[in-house]
C-alpha cells in the first residue's frame, strides 16, 4: 500500500496553481480555510456541505457512505484499476481474432474427447482491466459471505472496553472495516489481475456464462518464460478454457456446490473471545491505545494477527470437501485436455506439467483468497483425482467417465482419492450389479407379460 492509504493525495500539485491566491490552494492543500470562511466566502453552508468542498473529506465522505455491503467494491474496483494504469494494455483485433480462433479450434478437438457440448458460446480476449471490471459481480458473490463473518465475529469478540470506546461509532466502524476490507479486495485483485490467464484458472467460474476468455497480455508473459512458441502456449490454455467452460455450462450444480463450500466456510467462522481481550488489551499499551475512529490504528490492529479467526471442524470439512471439488474439476480438465491435445499438440506434456505445479503450489487465487479471510483454494489431491479421471476413460469409456458428473453423489470423495484405482475398479462392479438388476427386471416383465409361460417354467 502506498504512503496515502486509498489513493488520497494532494489535490492540487501544479506549481501555477499552487502559486495562485497568495494563501490559497498553494498553502491550504486540504482547503482547510473554508471551514474558517476563508477562499473568496466559501465558508457559508452547514456543517455537511463544507465538508463536502474539503477535497479530503469530500473522498472520505464517498468511501463512508458505502451502504452496499461488507466490502466496499466501489474502492476495491478503484484500487485494483489504479494500481494497473499503467501496467495494462488493451487488447488488439489481432489478439481478439487469435484468441477465437484458438478457442474454436480448442472446442473442435474436445468434441473427439467428451460427451459435454461446447460451453462456449462468446470468444473473449480481455484486458488485465477487463477482467477486473468483469469479474467483480463473482468475487462479490465469493468473498461477502467471508467478509461479513469475519467483521460480525470481530465485532462480536471485541472486550467491553474497546467496544465500550466505540460506543454510538458502531456504524462507523462497520463502513471503515467496508473501507478497510475494499482496499485490501482491490490490491488482491490488482496482482492477481495480472497473473491470471483465463476467466477460469482459479477454478472458480469467473466470467459471465457463456463467455470464454483468455488475457492475452498475460498469456505472452507466460509463453515468453517457457520453451515454446506463443501460438502452441495460447492453444493448450483455450483448450484447458473450453473444457472448462463444458463443464460448468453442463454440470448445473457444480457451479453452486463450489459456492456451498466456500459460504459453509464462512458460516464457521469464529473467534477466540478470551485470546482477543488479552490481545487488544496488550495491544492497547504496545499502540498507545485503540481509537477507533482512527483507521490506522483499526488496521494495525487487524494486521497484528490478534483477530484473526480459528478455523473449526466444521470449516475444515468444508475447506476438504472445496479442495477435493476443486481437485476433480482440475483433474477431469487435465485428463480431457490430454485425450484431445494427443500428438496434435507437441509440447502438450511439458505444458500440462507446468500448469500441476502452478495449480498444486496454490497459484495466484490461493494467494488472493489467503490474504483476504485466510480460505485457501488448493486442489491439493489434484493428481489422484487425474488417475481418477485416466482411468475411467481406460476401462469405460469417455462417456462412463463423464457420467459420474451427473449427480454430486457419484464423484469420488477425499476418501475414495486415498485409493484412486479401487474407487475405479468399484464402478465396473457397480455396473455389474446395474446389469444383473436390469436383467432381473426384464425377466420378471416377460414373466408378467406370459403368465402361461410363466407358469410352465
Amino acid at each position: 500500500m502506498s504512503d496515502l492509504p486509498f489513493g488520497f493525495g494532494v489535490p492540487d500539485r501544479d506549481p501555477e496553481r499552487r502559486g495562485e491566491s497568495g494563501s490559497g490552494a498553494g498553502n491550504d492543500p486540504f482547503g482547510l480555510g473554508a471551514l474558517f470562511g476563508g477562499g473568496g466566502g466559501a465558508g457559508a453552508g452547514t456543517p455537511e456541505e463544507l465538508l463536502a468542498k474539503m477535497p479530503l473529506f469530500a473522498e472520505l465522505q464517498k468511501l463512508m457512505n458505502w451502504s452496499g455491503g461488507p466490502v466496499n467494491w466501489d474502492l476495491a474496483r478503484q484500487g485494483a484499476i489504479s494500481s494497473l494504469a499503467a501496467g495494462s494494455q488493451p487488447t488488439s483485433d489481432a489478439e481478439r481474432t487469435a484468441v477465437a480462433d484458438a478457442l474454436r479450434l480448442a472446442d473442435l478437438w474436445l468434441d473427439q474427447a467428451t460427451e459435454l457440448p461446447s460451453g462456449v458460446e462468446r470468444p473473449l480476449a480481455w484486458s488485465r482491466v477487463e477482467w477486473v471490471e468483469q469479474t467483480l459481480p463473482a468475487w462479490s458473490s465469493l468473498i461477502d459471505p467471508l467478509a461479513e463473518r469475519v467483521v460480525a465475529a470481530m465485532t462480536s469478540a471485541l472486550p467491553a472496553e474497546a467496544a465500550a470506546m466505540a460506543g454510538p461509532l458502531g456504524g462507523l466502524m462497520g463502513r471503515m472495516g467496508g473501507v478497510l476490507f475494499g482496499a485490501q479486495v482491490g490490491q488482491a485483485l490488482g496482482r492477481l489481475s495480472g497473473e491470471v490467464l483465463t476467466s477460469t484458472e482459479v477454478g472458480l467460474p469467473l466470467a459471465p456464462a457463456g463467455a470464454g476468455v483468455l488475457l492475452p497480455q498475460n498469456v505472452a508473459e507466460f509463453a515468453a518464460g517457457l520453451d515454446r512458441p506463443l501460438d502452441e502456449v495460447r492453444l493448450f490454455l483455450a483448450l484447458r478454457e473450453a473444457a472448462s467452460q463444458r463443464l460448468f455450462a453442463h454440470v448445473p450444480w457444480l457451479r453452486q456446490q463450489l459456492h456451498d463450500a466456500v459460504h459453509a466456510y464462512a458460516r464457521g467462522i469464529t473467534v477466540d473471545r478470551e485470546a482477543i481481550e488479552r490481545g487488544v488489551t496488550e495491544a492497547m499499551g504496545s499502540m498507545g491505545g485503540i481509537d477507533p475512529t482512527d483507521p490506522e490504528k483499526i488496521q494495525e490492529l487487524l494486521g497484528s494477527g490478534l483477530l484473526e479467526p480459528e478455523e473449526t471442524p466444521e470449516q475444515q470439512m468444508a475447506l476438504r470437501r472445496l479442495e477435493t471439488l476443486l481437485a476433480l474439476v482440475e483433474g477431469w480438465i487435465d485428463a480431457v485436455v490430454a485425450a484431445a491435445a494427443g500428438e496434435r499438440l507437441p509440447g502438450h506434456g511439458a505444458l500440462a506439467e507446468t500448469m500441476r505445479r502452478r495449480r498444486a503450489s496454490g497459484g495466484p487465487a490461493e494467494q488472493t483468497f489467503a490474504t483476504l479471510v485466510g480460505l485457501q483454494l488448493r486442489p491439493r489431491r489434484l493428481r489422484d483425482a487425474a488417475t481418477v479421471w485416466g482411468a475411467m476413460a481406460q476401462r469405460y469409456g469417455s462417456a462412463e467417465r463423464d457420467r459420474l458428473w451427473s449427480h454430486p453423489d457419484l464423484l469420488p470423495t477425499s476418501d475414495d482419492l486415498d485409493e484412486p484405482l479401487d474407487f475405479v475398479a468399484r464402478q465396473g462392479a457397480d455396473d455389474e450389479l446395474r446389469a444383473l438388476t436390469a436383467d432381473d427386471a426384464q425377466d420378471r416383465d416377460e414373466r408378467r407379460d406370459d403368465p402361461e409361460g410363466g407358469a410352465q417354467s
